[in-house]
């Protein structure tokens, strides 16, 4: 085992935005709980939190390489609607001691997967996420109740004895 230091630097750092990760044409990992991981002089690596990953689409391989300063990475197959790309997803289930932050957290070789940040204010630039919350408040559970009182309509029935209907 080799600790990082001024001859191999690793360093770990929280995201400041969203990331995902996108592969067949579906968004498989969606996070804002990222880590990128900067090794050395190799690119930034973005592992994401387990939890935040489509793991239905993974397969578990037998493939396992030896990194002598994060541990053993274990690896996943990716299968989405047919499209197969072999060990494209890595993990530490057990890194050295000093890279615990990406214990179980999953990364993507980004020739085979296209990782990339996104701004949720441009994504969503015209709703608050306390807008959200009030639509989930007012809305109707489908039981006839809804947490807080229904807002009033913003439409009118038209004054006609079928209604809207002609």
């Amino acid at each position: 085992m080799l600790k990082p230091g001024p001859d191999h630097p690793i360093t770990l750092t929280p995201a400041s935005q969203r990331w995902r990760a996108y592969y067949a044409g579906h968004v498989i990992a969606d996070t804002d709980d990222a880590l990128i991981l900067q090794e050395a002089n190799l690119p930034p690596v973005v592992y994401f939190p387990r939890e935040d990953v489509g793991m239905e689409y993974m397969a578990r391989t037998d493939r396992s390489t030896h990194c002598p300063y994060k541990g053993d990475a274990a690896y996943y197959t990716l299968n989405m609607d047919g499209q197969i790309a072999e060990n494209a997803v890595w993990t530490y289930e057990h890194p050295h001691p000093g890279m615990d932050a990406i214990e179980g957290r999953l990364a993507f070789y980004t020739d085979r997967v296209e990782v990339y940040p996104v701004d949720d204010e441009t994504l969503n630039h015209k709703r608050h996420p306390d807008d959200v919350d009030q639509v989930v408040q007012h809305t109707d559970a489908g039981d006839g109740h809804s947490q807080r009182e229904h807002w009033a309509p913003t439409t009118e029935t038209p004054d006609h004895p079928d209604g809207g209907l002609r």
